[in-house]
Formats: C-alpha cells, sequence, structure tokens
C-alpha cells in the first residue's frame, strides 16, 4: 500500500489531463493504484443490465479514477498561485 499526499475528503485540484484547474472533494482513494476517485471529475458511463429495478436497463453515470500525481491539495494549490501574483 502507497502513502499518499491527500487524504479522503480532502478538495482538491486537478493539475493536468482533461480536468486540469477544476476542482472537487475525494470520495475514495485507491492506494493499490495510486488513484482518487474526485467527486463530480472524469464521468463515465456504465450500462446496466435488465433488473427489476430497471425493467429497460440503464446507462449510469459515474466517477472515474484520476491519478495521484494529477492532484494538489486545494490550500497548497491557492498558497502557490498567490505567490506567483
Amino acid at each position: 500500500m502507497a502513502k499518499t499526499h491527500i487524504k479522503q475528503n480532502d478538495e482538491v485540484v486537478v493539475l493536468s489531463g482533461k480536468e486540469k484547474g477544476k476542482r472537487g472533494k475525494v470520495l475514495e482513494l485507491r492506494t493499490a493504484k495510486n488513484r482518487a476517485v474526485v467527486e463530480g471529475l472524469m464521468m463515465v458511463k456504465r450500462h446496466l443490465k435488465k433488473s427489476e429495478e430497471h425493467p429497460d436497463g440503464q446507462i449510469a453515470e459515474r466517477e472515474g479514477t484520476i491519478h495521484a500525481t494529477n492532484l494538489m491539495l486545494a490550500s497548497k494549490y491557492d498558497e502557490r498561485m498567490a505567490k506567483k501574483n
């Protein structure tokens, strides 16, 4: 299990990738693969089979994972941006 610089419920900023610059709260850490699930970011679609709950099936959207090295704590990010200006 790898140690990460972020924890669950931390507010983070995405540093690179298609979600660059966006913020969100860490919902889950997957330390084995060094990835995190961030609220509202990297949305992926999952197809669900027919069931009693969804008789016609469903396409559900949920958060995907982002590599931990592409995330920075929002407090550190704000501090860094304040120094630049």
